[in-house]
């Protein structure tokens, strides 16, 4: 898949880009993307999938999951995504999975990123629910009751990411415990921003 420009207006509630699942080998490349939502978001039983030289923005950035929506078991391993720029994004590199979730997310590397006041550049959420079916008149879980699941997020590597974020937090791990979270390499990283608050440029939570 290359030399595409996909746009959609940014009051276009849930519009992806590209959006994957189950497929594997799969090669994006030298295309713009600016949408609603997720520039290319890659969802369960998807591997071997390489991403490179993307111009992103606005709205939301490269996204592994949601995974393990309603305890449901589902993979992605092997997705590379390198030389990419974010530019106006809420979020950055994203990997997210649902509580009660099963099965993993491994071997994932994101290097050479360049954001542009892109919102939350490096972030992992375990505990990830979907508050937009809320605002739609659905129902939405309440997080507080939920267990943590046992899809794990391992291998995950980010290097070479520079830029502007207009968040203070750079690095948001968002782990539950228990939640199964390991070898997350993160080096190379020089972020500026122009907020300043408690919470400091690396976070992990929840506490």
């Amino acid at each position: 898949v290359t030399h595409l420009k996909i746009t959609a207006p940014q009051e276009s509630p849930n519009t992806n880009g590209i959006d994957i699942s189950a497929s594997n080998r799969l090669y994006i490349y030298d295309s713009f993307i600016g949408t609603d939502d997720d520039c290319v978001a890659i969802n369960e039983f998807s591997s071997y999938i390489n991403i490179s030289r993307i111009m992103c923005g606005p709205e939301h950035g490269i996204n592994i999951g949601s995974l393990g929506k309603d305890g449901a078991y589902e993979t992605v391993e092997e997705v590379h995504v390198a030389d990419c720029t974010f530019t106006g994004t809420m979020n950055g590199a994203r990997i997210k999975t649902w509580k009660r979730g099963r099965g993993y997310a491994r071997k994932i590397s994101f290097e050479g990123i360049r954001l542009i006041n892109a919102g939350n550049p490096i972030i992992i959420d375990q505990t990830y629910v979907n508050r937009m079916a809320g605002t739609m008149g659905g129902e939405v879980e309440d997080d507080s009751l939920l267990s943590s699941g046992d899809l794990e997020i391992s291998d995950v590597t980010y290097g070479g990411v520079t830029g502007s974020s207009s968040d203070a937090r750079m690095v948001y791990f968002n782990c539950e415990s228990g939640a199964r979270f390991r070898d997350i390499v993160v080096e190379d990283v020089q972020m500026s921003s122009f907020l300043f608050w408690g919470g400091g440029a690396i976070v992990c939570g929840p506490q």
